[in-house]
């Protein structure tokens, strides 16, 4: 990194950090909303099943 300054470095490992960051607050909801839907798409058959009376 002969060519680059301490200034020029510090702000490239800024924008890595705040660019991965950024994509981590994309991802995580995403994966959580893709989970909560595979087991509300698992578990609604199951419930259609029951018997109208039954308990849940």
């Amino acid at each position: 990194m002969s060519g680059y300054s301490p200034n020029s470095f510090a702000l490239l490992v800024a924008a890595l950090a705040f660019f991965s960051v950024l994509a981590l607050n994309i991802a995580v909801p995403a994966l959580v909303l893709s989970g909560m839907a595979l087991l509300r798409w698992l578990l609604l058959p199951l419930d259609r099943r029951l018997p109208q009376g039954a308990p849940a």
